[in-house]
C-alpha cells in the first residue's frame, strides 16, 4: 500500500508527508534501522539517526547500506514533497560517495535531501549525510522517475 493510499487520495506529496509525520507512524525501514523523518518542506526532506552496533558490518564499522538508506530516503522524500496528488515516483539511480567511516561513536547523523530539478518524467535530487558539527560522512545523487498513478 502506498503512502497516498494510506493517507487518502487527493493530497499532494507534501501534504501526504506532513500527514505521515503528524501521525507518528514509522514506516518499517525507519523502525528496522532506527532513524527518524524529522523535517519536510517543498523540495527538501531530512532524516536523522544515531548508528549503533545493530548496523555494523563484519569489518567493525557501520554498513554502507545504512548511509545509503538515509540518503535515498532524503532524496526520495524531497522529490515526493513536490508531487501532485495524481503522481508517484520511484528511484532509478542512486550514486553514493562515502567520505568518512561511520561508527557507533559518530553520534547523530542527518541526511538532508534537496530537489535539483523536477520535470514531467524525471527528477534529480542530492543529499548530504553530516554529523552534529557539520562534518560530511557521505553524499548522494539520485535520478527518480515521476509518473502518473
Amino acid at each position: 500500500m502506498s503512502l497516498a493510499d494510506e493517507v487518502g487520495g487527493g493530497l499532494d506529496g507534501l501534504s501526504q508527508l506532513r500527514m505521515l509525520m503528524a501521525s507518528g507512524r514509522k514506516p518499517g525501514i525507519l523502525v528496522s534501522l532506527d532513524f527518524e523523518f524529522v523535517e519536510v518542506e517543498a523540495g527538501r526532506a531530512v532524516f536523522a539517526g544515531t548508528p549503533g552496533k545493530h548496523v555494523y558490518n563484519p569489518i567493525g564499522t557501520v554498513h554502507g547500506g545504512y548511509a545509503a538508506t538515509l540518503l535515498d530516503s532524503a532524496c526520495g522524500c524531497a522529490v515526493h514533497s513536490r508531487l501532485a496528488a495524481a503522481q508517484a515516483y520511484t528511484t532509478l539511480d542512486l550514486k553514493v560517495a562515502y567520505h568518512k567511516p561511520i561508527t557507533k561513536d559518530t553520534g547523530l547523523l542527518r541526511a538532508e535531501g534537496r530537489v535539483l530539478s523536477f520535470g514531467r518524467r524525471a527528477a534529480f535530487a542530492e543529499a548530504k549525510l553530516t554529523d552534529a558539527s557539520g562534518k560530511l560522512y557521505a553524499s548522494a545523487m539520485s535520478t527518480l522517475l515521476v509518473f502518473d498513478r
